[in-house]
Formats: structure tokens, C-alpha cells, sequence
């Protein structure tokens, strides 16, 4: 009879795979490191039951079912992983879209109440970093570091473009605003990467001192 271990290295292997994802690709969904996906699947260590939840509820598949020994169905193969990506998906489309939305709506109530359509056109341009917000949170809340990167770096730059272009409006060239984007995009590039090595620290903990279930 398998070990615990073993039907778990083989259930979390059969369910990368059928979603096609590569050990680095599951390691950055789960912030977690590849040699941890690694160890995971070669049976040297158990995940611990937060992280058995969150693949099981990322798969579309239960506890009990990566606990138990069975072969990967036909059935849970075309379940699992499509329908979240999908959802993600849609999800961010759709607020993006509702931000345009609102844009539209503040544009032809500005100009029916003006009838200036110069008036207007800052709508637009504000519209942008509402839009990288968006993306900014969502990318937080699926754990895309990647993705969170560039949606930062987008947000800084078209917001910075939005306060320049509304003073410039004003009558002020305020052009050094564009000097405080890069401090930030520092910022940004370092505060991401040091989350990453804290989770690679704590990985390495928990590596040390597996959990038996």
C-alpha cells in the first residue's frame, strides 16, 4: 500500500499536468518556491493542509481527492484549472469595462452640462490609471507578481501623465513630476522582490520541518 506521501506526490503531478503547467508556473501561482513543488511531487515532503486547500480549490477538485489513491479521471481533467482561469478573466474585463463605462458617462454628462468638449477630454486620460488600479488590484488577488510589476509600473507613469496634463491645463509645465516616477519604479521592483525572498524564507522553514498528515 502507498504511503500518504506518495499518492500525494502522484495526485498533486497528475493534476499539474493536466492543467499543462510547469513546476515554476505552479510555484509562482502559490508563491511558493519550484523546489517546493519539487520536493512535494518526489514525495520528500507533504504541503501543509492550507496549501492542500488551495490546490484543490485552484484544481476544482476536492481534499479528500488528492488524499486518495485513485488515477486522475476523464471527468476531473476537464474540470479542473479552465473554468478559474476563464473566470479571472472575465472578472477583469469586466471591471475594466465598467471603468470605461463610467468615462463615457462622465464625458457626456460633462459635455451636455458644458458644451465644450475641450472641457472633456481629461476624462480619458484619468480614465487610465483607474484602469491600471483595476489591474493592479486583480493581479494582487490571483498572485500574478509578473503581472503585478507592470500593472504598478503602468499605474505610476499614466497617473504621473494625468497630474502633468491637468496642471499643464492650468498653466503650469510642471515636467519634473516625471523625476518622481523613478524613485517608484524602484520602489516597486525592490518591495516585490523582497516579498519574494520572504516567502522563499519561509518556504525553506517549512521544508525543514515537513508536516505529517
Amino acid at each position: 500500500m502507498k504511503e500518504l506521501k506518495d499518492i500525494i506526490a502522484s495526485n498533486l503531478i497528475n493534476l499539474r499536468k493536466s492543467n499543462k503547467l510547469t513546476q515554476l508556473e505552479l510555484a509562482e501561482k502559490l508563491n511558493y518556491s519550484d523546489k517546493a513543488i519539487s520536493k512535494w511531487e518526489r514525495g520528500e515532503s507533504i504541503p501543509d493542509v492550507f496549501i492542500i486547500k488551495q490546490l484543490a480549490d485552484m484544481y476544482g477538485v476536492s481534499v479528500d481527492y488528492i488524499l486518495s489513491d485513485h488515477p486522475l479521471s476523464e471527468k476531473i481533467k476537464q474540470k479542473i484549472k479552465k473554468p478559474t482561469l476563464n473566470n479571472k478573466l472575465i472578472i477583469t474585463i469586466l471591471s475594466t469595462l465598467g471603468v470605461w463605462l463610467l468615462a463615457c458617462i462622465g464625458y457626456i454628462t460633462v459635455l451636455f452640462l458644458t458644451h465644450k468638449e475641450y472641457n472633456c477630454w481629461m476624462i480619458w486620460i484619468w480614465a487610465l490609471p483607474v484602469c491600471f488600479i483595476v489591474f493592479t488590484v486583480f493581479s494582487g488577488i490571483w498572485g500574478h507578481k509578473q503581472h503585478l510589476f507592470f500593472s504598478i509600473t503602468f499605474l505610476v507613469w499614466t497617473l504621473i501623465t494625468a497630474i502633468y496634463l491637468q496642471l499643464y491645463r492650468l498653466g503650469f509645465n510642471i515636467w519634473q513630476l516625471y523625476l518622481i516616477g523613478i524613485p517608484l519604479q524602484f520602489a516597486t521592483f525592490l518591495s516585490l522582490k523582497f516579498t519574494r525572498k520572504n516567502h522563499e524564507q519561509k518556504i525553506k522553514e517549512e521544508e525543514t520541518e515537513p508536516l505529517d498528515l
